[in-house]
């Protein structure tokens, strides 16, 4: 039953994760890429600030800390950049970083899954660390969408062709 439900636990967080992605992915492909870069105001970040953001939360987090690598995360950086990477070289750099948290994940030995360690000063099991980069990663796609639906004005059609008023089946 564990070996199971920790296959499970795996499976459902990279399933979400590679959903961030590819919702991102469709985002980048709706903006220009003078609009990439762009703030709403100074206390917000850009679509290019989000996407470095999220690839230093999931290097340290899931790459270092569950692979047992050293921490290079320079976090400042990701919200001071203003320019520097174009479209595809976001979306690549964002892609890798996804596969190397994949492949991390799914290579972790359920000890290490029990494991406490410190991520960012927090104590963390390897558990709740894979709970905090599926969860970082939703919660700023949901950034990166509603900035670009404001942008573009549009529904992005994530869920056409799915029946969203389905009820529940027992």
């Amino acid at each position: 039953m564990t070996e199971e439900f920790i296959k499970e636990f795996i499976d459902q967080c990279i399933y979400r994760m590679q959903e961030s992605i590819q919702k991102i992915t469709q985002c980048l492909h709706e903006l220009e890429e003078s609009e990439v870069w762009k703030r709403p105001n100074k206390n917000s970040n850009s679509v290019g600030n989000l996407i470095l953001h999220l690839c230093g939360n999931m290097r340290q987090y899931a790459i270092s800390s569950l692979g047992n690598t050293k921490d290079e995360r320079e976090r400042n950086k990701e919200f001071s950049a203003e320019d520097g990477y174009s479209k595809s070289e976001l979306l690549e750099k964002l892609k890798a970083t996804a596969d190397e948290v994949r492949n991390t994940i799914q290579n972790i030995s359920p000890g290490e899954l029990f494991r406490k360690r410190k991520v960012q000063g927090f104590s963390q099991s390897g558990i709740a660390i894979i709970v905090h980069v599926t969860e970082h990663l939703s919660y700023h796609t949901g950034q990166i969408i509603f900035w670009t639906k404001l942008l573009k004005d549009k529904d992005l059609g994530f869920y056409s062709g799915v029946n969203l008023e389905a009820k529940n089946e027992i």
